[in-house]
């Protein structure tokens, strides 16, 4: 498949073939392989786009802040954000939850991880949001390249302040550790925790609430029974994955992906999406059901590049979706789901989510 005039790429897609592709030795995350420098992407030079040993290393000094139990810490503090982003939403009776709940809820939580600064957090937002704008025309991507230069200056200018004076977070620790990071890789991280820490779990709590809010019978049984809450999270990262085309992969050598030979310093796409609605492997796959048996999808990607954040995002999604339950009686769409605006880019969210409920002084 042609992907752009000039890039060619083989695409993957049954849920079987990107499953073993995960961990075939002959697939690199690293696109110097295909010709590549290993800085063009957004979040080129993090452990995203790194192979052992230095995934490796990358993935050890990061994982201790992402350990279920140091997740679940965090409860206290996203119940909090979300309660009082609900306080400001709850007395209007209308609201737009992706700009006013699903991004500020996660951007707050990932920042005071971090430890981005109250006040720097609204530009750390803007930065990442145009950091991921489809690059249609010039123009675009102009403004790509100018955010991701803006956010990577700041991330240096803060690290080398937390290094002077470390403070209770990610960043401080990381920068001061005695086997820590270089600084391009210290920036690389920062961006990639903070994109990947607000951007796509907003998604996932507004696409989870969308598809809720567009099925009244699969709301008022999540309703009555909260535990389907993480089924619904679940069927929603399935089929609604942030990853729009899936996740590019390079031949180190010949290579034989699905029975197909592949000439080394090719490009594979490992095509999520398709393979989340494989119906080999899924009954029904473009279906929401909150009682599906098992749900082994691939959002989180597979094997070493398994998304660390994905306990933290489960949990927010989770604590975002019941709070909204709890304190939006009558919740519902204000325009038919399939209306809804999806924005554009490589990351996929929705770029609104309209909705109507009780004003709060009306109960």
């Amino acid at each position: 498949m042609r992907l752009l005039p000039e890039d060619d790429v083989w695409l993957v897609t049954s849920y079987q073939d990107v499953l073993a592709a995960f961990s075939d030795p002959g697939l690199s995350s690293e696109d110097r392989y295909a010709g590549g420098t290993g800085d063009g992407d957004q979040l080129g030079g993090s452990m995203l786009t790194a192979d052992p040993p230095d995934h490796t290393r990358l993935r050890r000094l990061v994982s201790a802040a992402f350990t279920p139990r140091r997740v679940e810490r965090l409860r206290p503090t996203i119940a909090r954000i979300a309660a009082e982003l609900l306080d400001a939403i709850a007395p209007h009776g209308t609201a737009d939850l992706v700009a006013s709940y699903a991004l500020p809820l996660p951007t707050r939580v990932i920042c005071a991880l971090l430890g981005v600064p109250d006040p720097d957090r609204d530009q750390v937002r803007t930065w990442s949001d145009a950091l991921f704008a489809a690059p249609v025309d010039p123009v675009t991507a102009a403004a790509v390249l100018e955010a991701r230069s803006a956010l990577r200056g700041y991330l240096a200018q803060l690290l080398a302040a937390k290094r002077r004076a470390p403070g209770d977070d990610l960043l401080s620790e990381l920068s001061t550790r005695d086997d820590r990071l270089t600084d391009g890789e210290l920036v690389a991280t920062g961006v990639l925790l903070l994109v990947a820490g607000h951007e796509t779990t907003a998604g996932l709590i507004a696409a989870a609430t969308l598809r809720l809010l567009a099925r009244p019978d699969h709301l008022a049984r999540v309703h009555r029974d909260r535990a389907l809450i993480a089924p619904a999270i679940e069927e929603s990262l399935r089929v609604d994955g942030a990853v729009v085309l899936g996740l590019a992969r390079y031949t180190k050598r010949e290579t034989t992906v699905a029975g197909v030979r592949i000439p080394a310093g090719e490009a594979v796409l490992l095509c999520t999406p398709a393979a989340n609605r494989d119906p080999a492997r899924f009954a029904d796959p473009d279906a929401i059901d909150l009682t599906r048996p098992e749900n082994p999808h691939l959002s989180f990607g597979h094997g070493i590049h398994f998304c660390l954040g994905a306990p933290l995002a489960r949990l927010e999604a989770r604590i975002a979706i019941e709070a909204l339950l709890d304190r939006l009686p009558g919740l519902a769409l204000t325009v038919p789901p399939d209306q809804a605006p999806w924005r554009s880019g490589a990351v996929r969210r929705l770029a609104a989510l309209p909705v109507r409920f009780m004003p709060a002084h009306r109960r």
